[in-house]
């Protein structure tokens, strides 16, 4: 299995250009410069960069072009502060992980697959000659298995296109259920030796989503403290069996795009969680970026994580 070099640790922008109101306002207040600076100072290598089409897209798909300048100051915010930087297209016309976006059709509709593939075309133009320092994860947390062979031929197509313009540039791609290690093996072979295995983990979810709303079945006055018989190392090792075993049968990387404890959890138990599952990484030689920086219910840098965060940063 490879390594992947410059995106060992790192920190996810979540709520600053996806999974928000999509308004200048928001866009110019969100993250600045002295966000990249902190995150810096963390010990991390990358940020992960999540953005919806809305912000290079208008309804009907024509271009905004206003809204690529927020991904430049992203790159030139890293590149003053040595950190490299995943772009994650989080939510594409027709299909987003959360169902409140009411984003459908994605994987019916050719229509809309031309478009996912044009935006990226455009993406891959554009970001091109920053490839040493950047790379692109085509599409955020599939969700339903029947969509895995659809899902494949999309993948494959979709990274022919980008490979016009962008030929070494990083391309991270990952499974159904939710970006779950389980679903890596049905993902068919890498298109080239330029592409990096990706998934997702908030194991186990009573633990990392205690009393989340959006969870379905889940209580919101429902808390627990870490459960430290069941969350070891070897339980990690387990959880990401499958995943290991695919990215050493294709030689790539392995990448975890996500990872995190809900704010609901006592600091003092995220910590914990934290130091099992960068055990893990580590023992296994995995890359990996948290989820989040701030808000978003997840926040390493909100005011209740001030009492663990110099140390939990020692663990990401």
């Amino acid at each position: 299995m490879k390594e992947w070099k410059g995106y060992q640790k790192g920190v996810n922008l979540g709520g600053w250009l996806s999974q928000c109101i999509h308004t200048k306002e928001h866009y110019d207040s969100f993250i600045g410069k002295e966000d990249i600076i902190k995150i810096a100072s963390w010990g991390v290598d990358h940020v992960r960069l999540p953005i919806d089409y809305n912000l290079i897209e208008d309804a009907a798909g024509c271009e905004q072009k206003e809204g690529y300048l927020y991904i430049d100051n992203a790159l030139a915010w890293c590149k003053e502060a040595g950190l490299n930087l995943v772009l994650d297209l989080h939510k594409t016309a027709g299909f987003s992980f959360d169902k409140g976006e009411c984003e459908n059709g994605f994987f019916e509709n050719s229509a809309l697959q031309e478009r996912f593939y044009c935006l990226w075309e455009r993406l891959a133009q554009r970001y091109a000659p920053y490839g040493d320092r950047i790379a692109f994860e085509l599409l955020n947390e599939v969700t339903e298995q029947h969509y895995g062979g659809v899902w494949n031929h999309i993948i494959l197509h979709c990274v022919k296109r980008i490979r016009a313009y962008a030929p070494d540039t990083i391309i991270v791609v990952g499974g159904y259920w939710n970006n779950s290690p389980d679903a890596l093996p049905d993902l068919a072979a890498p298109y080239d030796d330029k592409v990096v295995l990706s998934f997702h983990c908030y194991d186990p979810l009573d633990f990392t989503h205690q009393g989340a709303h959006w969870v379905e079945g889940m209580d919101p006055a429902f808390r627990m403290r870490f459960p430290a018989d069941e969350v070891t190392p070897s339980y990690f090792a387990e959880r990401f069996v499958k995943a290991l075993n695919t990215a050493k049968k294709y030689d790539t990387a392995l990448y975890c795009g996500e990872y995190g404890v809900i704010d609901n959890a006592k600091p003092q138990d995220r910590l914990k969680w934290y130091k099992v599952i960068n055990s893990a990484f580590l023992q296994f030689g995995i890359s990996r970026c948290t989820w989040n920086y701030k808000q978003k219910d997840f926040g390493l840098s909100d005011d209740c994580m001030l009492s663990v965060i110099d140390e939990l940063t020692s663990y990401l």
